[in-house]
C-alpha cells in the first residue's frame, strides 16, 4: 500500500527575513523638535500690544526696550524710511500717499515684512500694525509662512473715564515720542524733556472731543482684532519646518506646534501695569536678556541699598 507523503510546507518567512527587509532602512516616529525649533518657539518675543488711545502703549513699550534687548518697530518710521530710500515699496507708497489715499493692506504688509524678515531670531515689538482683522490675518499668514509667528499679544485694559480724566495732563517730546503726565509721570523740569532738555508739547488730539472720536474708532476696529487674536490663542497651529540634516530620511516628523499667548493687563496707570508686563515677559520668554544700561542701573541700586542698610545697621548699633 502506497502511503501518501504530505508535501512539507515551505519554511515560514517573516518580513524580517526578506532580503528587502535586510536592506530596508529603519522607520521611526520622531516627534521631537530640533533645538532650533525649541529655541524659536519658546524663547523669541514677537509682541503686538493693543490698548485704547492714552492707555500707555508707548510708555510701556519704551520701558521694555530700555530694560531688555528688544527691537521696537514703528510702521510709520519704517514707511518713512522706505520713502526716503526710494525702495520699490517706498515709491509705491509715496505715489499712493501723494494721491491722498490710504495705503492698501498688502502694501503695509510689505513695509512691515521687509524689516521683520531680517530679524527672524530677534525679540521685537510691532507698533502701528495690524489695526484691522484683515491686516492681522495678512500678518499672521506671512509670519507663519516664515516660521516666525507672533508669540505674545497684550491687551491693556484701562477704564475710559481714567483715560479721559488724564489726557489734559499729558505732554510729549515729539522727536523721541517720550510721554509725560503731570499727574503721575511728570518731567524732572516742568515743560521740558528729561533727556534732551527740549520743550514738551501737547498733542493736537489730546482733548475730550477728539478723544471720544478716537475711542469710537478703537471699539469699531481694534476690538474685533482683539477678538480675532483671542480665538487664535485658543487653537495651536502647525508651522512649516526646514529640513533637518540630522534627521533620518525614513523618520516621520511632525511640524512644530505653536500656541499664541494672549494676556489682558488691567490698571489705571502705566506704573501700575508695568510690573505685570515685566513679570509676564520674564516668565514667558526666559531667553530675554537685559540691556547693559539696565544691568548697570540695577547694580547701582543694589549697591546703594547695601550702603544704606549698612549705615542703618551702624546707626542702630550706635543708638543701642
Amino acid at each position: 500500500m502506497q502511503t501518501l507523503r504530505r508535501a512539507s510546507a515551505p519554511p515560514r518567512r517573516y518580513l524580517s527575513d526578506t532580503p528587502a527587509s535586510r536592506k530596508a532602512l529603519p522607520f521611526s516616529l520622531n516627534t521631537l523638535r530640533s533645538s532650533e525649533d525649541r529655541a524659536d518657539q519658546g524663547n523669541v518675543l514677537r509682541l503686538v500690544m493693543f490698548g485704547k488711545p492714552g492707555a500707555g502703549k508707548g510708555t510701556l513699550s519704551a520701558r521694555l526696550v530700555k530694560k531688555y534687548d528688544i527691537a521696537s518697530l514703528s510702521t510709520g518710521d519704517l514707511l518713512r524710511q522706505h520713502i526716503a530710500e526710494r525702495t520699490e515699496v517706498g515709491r509705491e507708497a509715496e505715489e499712493i500717499v501723494a494721491q491722498g489715499k490710504l495705503l492698501p493692506d498688502d502694501v503695509m504688509l510689505k513695509v512691515v515684512a521687509s524689516k521683520l524678515d531680517h530679524i527672524r531670531n530677534k525679540h521685537w515689538i510691532l507698533d502701528g500694525f495690524p489695526r484691522t482683522v484683515p491686516q492681522g490675518e495678512l500678518l499672521d499668514a506671512h509670519l507663519k509662512k516664515q516660521g516666525t509667528p507672533l508669540s505674545l499679544v497684550v491687551n491693556l485694559d484701562v477704564p475710559d473715564e481714567v483715560i479721559l480724566s488724564r489726557i489734559s495732563d499729558r505732554w510729549v517730546h515729539l522727536p523721541s515720542g517720550r510721554v509725560y503726565n503731570v499727574s503721575y509721570n511728570p518731567p524732572k523740569v516742568d515743560g521740558f524733556d528729561d533727556e534732551t532738555g527740549e520743550p514738551l508739547t501737547k498733542r493736537p488730539d489730546d482733548n475730550p472731543e477728539i478723544f471720544a472720536r478716537r475711542l469710537t474708532q478703537f471699539y469699531a476696529s481694534t476690538s474685533p482684532l482683539i477678538a480675532y487674536y483671542t480665538r487664535a490663542a485658543q487653537t495651536p497651529t502647525r508651522l512649516p519646518r526646514a529640513p533637518d540634516r540630522n534627521q533620518h530620511p525614513h523618520q516621520l516628523a511632525f511640524p512644530p506646534a505653536h500656541r499664541l499667548l494672549l494676556k489682558t493687563l488691567a490698571g489705571t496707570t502705566s506704573d501700575e501695569i508695568w510690573p505685570q508686563l515685566d513679570a509676564l515677559v520674564r516668565d514667558a520668554f526666559p531667553a530675554l536678556r537685559e540691556t547693559a544700561a539696565s544691568l548697570e542701573t540695577r547694580r547701582r541700586h543694589s549697591l546703594s541699598d547695601a550702603v544704606l542698610a549698612a549705615d542703618l545697621s551702624a546707626s542702630t548699633r550706635g543708638d543701642s
